[in-house]
Protein backbone atom coordinates (compact mmCIF):
# COMPACT_ATOMS: atom_id res chain seq x y z
CA UNK A 1 0.00 0.00 0.00
CA UNK A 2 1.72 3.44 -0.65
CA UNK A 3 0.92 6.41 2.05
CA UNK A 4 0.58 9.57 0.66
CA UNK A 5 1.58 13.56 1.71
CA UNK A 6 3.19 14.84 5.08
CA UNK A 7 4.51 11.99 6.19
CA UNK A 8 5.93 12.26 9.79
CA UNK A 9 9.75 13.29 9.96
CA UNK A 10 12.34 10.80 9.68
CA UNK A 11 14.02 9.73 12.99
CA UNK A 12 17.36 9.40 13.44
CA UNK A 13 17.45 5.75 14.37
CA UNK A 14 15.41 4.96 10.83
CA UNK A 15 17.37 7.23 8.79
CA UNK A 16 16.36 8.90 5.26
CA UNK A 17 13.43 7.99 3.86
CA UNK A 18 12.81 7.47 -0.10
CA UNK A 19 9.13 8.79 -2.03
CA UNK A 20 7.89 9.77 -5.57
CA UNK A 21 6.70 13.27 -6.75
CA UNK A 22 3.86 12.01 -8.46
CA UNK A 23 1.76 14.34 -11.18
CA UNK A 24 -1.89 13.25 -11.67
CA UNK A 25 -2.36 16.29 -13.97
CA UNK A 26 -0.28 18.50 -15.74
CA UNK A 27 -1.35 21.83 -15.34
CA UNK A 28 1.63 23.64 -16.41
CA UNK A 29 2.28 21.33 -19.74
CA UNK A 30 5.51 21.12 -18.76
CA UNK A 31 6.74 18.00 -17.17
CA UNK A 32 3.74 15.78 -17.91
CA UNK A 33 2.14 13.13 -15.13
CA UNK A 34 3.38 10.03 -13.22
CA UNK A 35 6.57 10.16 -11.18
CA UNK A 36 8.01 13.61 -12.39
CA UNK A 37 10.77 13.32 -9.23
CA UNK A 38 12.48 11.23 -6.53
CA UNK A 39 13.12 12.48 -3.58
CA UNK A 40 14.59 11.51 -0.25
CA UNK A 41 13.27 12.71 3.51
CA UNK A 42 16.65 12.95 5.79
CA UNK A 43 16.50 11.88 9.22
CA UNK A 44 16.30 15.97 10.47
CA UNK A 45 13.27 16.41 8.16
CA UNK A 46 14.80 18.18 5.29
CA UNK A 47 14.04 16.52 1.42
CA UNK A 48 16.05 17.01 -1.54
CA UNK A 49 14.21 16.13 -4.73
CA UNK A 50 15.92 14.89 -8.12
CA UNK A 51 13.80 16.19 -10.97
CA UNK A 52 13.25 12.64 -13.51
CA UNK A 53 11.41 13.60 -16.15
CA UNK A 54 12.58 12.43 -19.43
CA UNK A 55 14.37 14.10 -22.44
CA UNK A 56 14.39 17.68 -19.60
CA UNK A 57 17.43 18.46 -17.24
CA UNK A 58 17.43 16.23 -14.46
CA UNK A 59 18.25 18.84 -11.06
CA UNK A 60 18.29 18.58 -7.52
CA UNK A 61 16.30 20.80 -5.07
CA UNK A 62 16.45 21.40 -1.36
CA UNK A 63 13.76 22.08 0.97
CA UNK A 64 12.89 22.12 4.39
CA UNK A 65 10.27 19.51 4.52
CA UNK A 66 7.92 17.60 2.65
CA UNK A 67 5.25 19.75 3.50
CA UNK A 68 7.12 22.64 1.17
CA UNK A 69 7.57 20.26 -1.39
CA UNK A 70 3.53 19.72 -1.41
CA UNK A 71 3.08 23.70 -1.47
CA UNK A 72 5.81 24.72 -3.69
CA UNK A 73 5.12 21.74 -6.36
CA UNK A 74 2.20 20.56 -5.36
CA UNK A 75 -0.32 22.28 -7.71
CA UNK A 76 -3.51 22.46 -5.38
CA UNK A 77 -3.56 18.81 -5.15
CA UNK A 78 -2.65 17.98 -8.74
CA UNK A 79 0.58 16.83 -7.46
CA UNK A 80 1.01 14.03 -4.57
CA UNK A 81 4.41 13.15 -2.32
CA UNK A 82 3.95 9.23 -1.88
CA UNK A 83 6.21 7.34 -0.07
CA UNK A 84 6.45 3.50 -0.34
Amino acid sequence: MTKSLVEPAADSLGGARLFHLVRDRDVTGFSGTGVVAEGVQWADGRVTIRWCVPGLPRTTTDADSVADIAVIHGHDGCTRVMFP
